[in-house]
């Protein structure tokens, strides 16, 4: 009984309230610290407005997103302004409205956005992309969705070593044929030499 929390209570309209303590200063400092390190270090970070999601849903989609490296958070939002301003994105500020949760992105730019949208086509959701920041810069809901519908980061390494390998396969092609017509043509003469 000694470890249990006893909060206060108040009369309101002829009953008795129970309210819970507020978050203390130094919880919120440390929450914004852990936000600002999290907006520098990620490469990419989607904003979505969560509104209509259970907190099962929520953690389906947290679970999906773990999956890719993505970490996915519901945030407040005077919090998230003050982390924003503290990162050195002030323009994040304005897209910080209404209930925000955040997909942080470490690795590929494109995973978080990508991975939203599989959950909303495979759960058929509503989960609406607000925002994002990449790198740095502040992008809109449909620049954002341009994002999703980029191949990813292995797939655009093999599509620009296709691309750099196709004219060297040309020229030592090209290479080759007068060297073998050289070749037959010096075999040839050797021949009617030796015929000779």
């Amino acid at each position: 009984m000694k470890d249990t929390l006893i909060l206060p209570a108040s009369r309101v309209g002829g009953r008795e309230d129970f309210s819970l303590p507020r978050a203390r200063k130094e919880q919120k400092a440390e929450q914004v610290e852990l936000l600002t390190e999290k907006l520098k270090k990620a490469k990419v970070a989607v904003l979505t407005d969560y509104r209509g999601l259970t907190v099962s849903q929520i953690q389906d989609l947290r679970g999906r997103l773990r999956g890719g490296d993505v970490e996915y958070r519901v945030i407040k939002n005077t919090l998230a302004r003050r982390a924003a301003e503290a990162a050195g994105v002030k323009a994040l500020e304005a897209e910080l409205n209404g209930p925000v949760a955040i997909a942080f992105g470490y690795d590929d730019l494109s995973t978080p956005a990508k991975l939203i949208n599989e959950f909303v086509k495979a759960t058929r959701l509503k989960l609406d992309i607000t925002g994002g920041l990449v790198e740095g810069r502040v992008f809109s809901p449909d620049q954002v969705k341009q994002l999703a519908d980029m191949p990813s980061r292995e797939t655009l390494l093999s599509q620009l070593a296709g691309t750099i390998q196709s004219p060297l396969a040309q020229l030592a092609g090209a290479l080759q044929t007068p060297l073998s017509t050289l070749a037959g043509a010096l075999e040839s003469y050797q021949k009617k030499l030796e015929a000779a």
